[in-house]
């Protein structure tokens, strides 16, 4: 019952002091889990991540889900998710009680501008981050797919299809080579 209280009380924090959605998340998710509580491998939270950014719906909730389970199966990934939501959906709801008050305010407009930046470098962090332990060869085909998005509007599902196969075939080619040898 502790690491339950654990779990959601941890999602709580990560959920109540993070702006920017998901992606901005990540990085606290990866400390406290991983630095801070121990409680999942580095290696095995990349797992997670990939996992929880090839599902549907946001990759953080996917995330608190996917560390909830690996700790605490059912329990783990409701508390998790309960921890990570509750806080978004009650700043939610006080910021729509009121946002015809303040919606053309230029002190939360400014505010919002100078938020900016720091989202900014709050998405850039993670995937700094993910490149650890990358080679550069995959490094380059990473940002050769980022740029193809980008640039040429391409959607990333079917790139993501592509990755997956890819990955799939060069790890039986591996395989068949190393029991051949």
């Amino acid at each position: 019952m502790r690491q339950l209280s654990s779990l959601f009380w941890s999602f709580f924090k990560i959920g109540l002091f993070t702006f920017g959605g998901g992606y901005a998340m990540i990085p606290l998710i990866e400390r406290e889990v991983i630095d801070k509580r121990r409680w999942i491998e580095r290696k095995d939270f990349l797992d997670l991540l990939t996992v929880a950014q090839s599902a549907p719906g946001p990759i953080s909730l996917n995330t608190s889900v996917f560390v909830g389970y690996k700790m605490r199966g059912y329990a783990g990934a409701t508390a998790a998710i309960a921890g990570v939501i509750l806080p978004s959906f009650a700043i939610i709801l006080v910021i729509a009680m009121f946002f015809a008050d303040i919606r053309n305010n230029p002190v939360v407009d400014a505010a919002f501008k100078g938020m900016r930046p720091a989202v900014v470098a709050l998405i850039i962090a993670p995937v700094i981050g993910l490149t650890r332990g990358m080679k550069p060869p995959m490094i380059l085909i990473a940002a050769a797919v980022a740029g193809a998005i980008w640039y040429f509007g391409i959607p990333p599902v079917p790139l993501l299809i592509a990755g997956a196969a890819a990955g799939l075939l060069y790890t039986i080619c591996s395989t068949r080579k190393i029991s051949k040898g």
